[in-house]
């Protein structure tokens, strides 16, 4: 089959999103952030109701919640204080969903020379979320908590939405689940209002390809795996 341009353009957006665990520090100019916001807010949702919102955070802003939830973490008594406002993965583990999360995993620590025993050194690579890989920018998004489990189905489309866009200008980003153990750090930090619950992180900006675990591409199952056509 043969592609427009355009087809191309979309097609080569999405097979080039990379979680992205090391950035450069290039700024990305306000501008820019704005421009991908703009495209990724026509994404779809159930009656227009447009669950998301989004903290953009640069500089000082960006340092003052990094080093707060990064000392959190790194404390055990501290990081024990902690929890998430909702169950992000399943309580109980079955195959196949099991096997490919230890597989990423490992797939990853490998490339860093981590091995099983090295727990400090996981430790060391977690925290690196709380300093959104180093990324000049640092978004959170968050959800008013009325909303309910169709909301967050047309919340991801808004966060595939922001990945696309940041790709089809040549930026990176890595969504990140693990900054909503520590929501009320960040809602100190950002003010929110009582209301207002976190969904997740997410780093922005230039990819650091020097760096080994940005080799890292996850696989994915073939259609027949998960595809029925009736």
């Amino acid at each position: 089959m043969i592609q427009t341009p355009e087809q191309q353009a979309v097609d080569a957006a999405i097979a080039s999103r990379r979680s992205i665990r090391a950035f450069l520090r290039t700024p990305v100019p306000r501008e820019e952030i704005a421009a991908i916001l703009e495209v990724a807010r026509r994404a779809p949702s159930g009656t227009n109701t447009q669950p998301w919102k989004v903290y953009v955070l640069t500089g000082a802003a960006r340092e003052g919640l990094c080093d707060a939830v990064t000392a959190a973490y790194l404390d055990p008594a501290e990081n024990a204080r902690h929890k998430e406002e909702y169950v992000y993965y399943p309580r109980e583990w079955k195959s196949p969903y099991i096997d490919r999360r230890r597989k990423v995993g490992w797939d990853l620590y490998a490339l860093l020379g981590l091995q099983r025993e090295n727990k400090e050194g996981m430790a060391a690579q977690h925290a690196r979320n709380f300093r959104f890989f180093d990324a000049p920018v640092g978004l959170i998004f968050t959800i008013d908590r009325v909303m309910e489990q169709g909301s967050w189905l047309d919340y991801g489309m808004f966060l595939q939405n922001v990945m696309i866009a940041a790709r089809g200008r040549g930026l990176d980003t890595c969504p990140q689940a693990a900054w909503t153990q520590f929501h009320r750090i960040i809602a100190q930090q950002l003010a929110l209002p009582d209301n207002e619950m976190v969904v997740c992180g997410m780093a922005l900006g230039v990819a650091d390809e020097t760096k080994i675990e940005n080799s890292l591409v996850t696989e994915r199952e073939p259609l027949d795996r998960f595809v029925t056509f009736v």
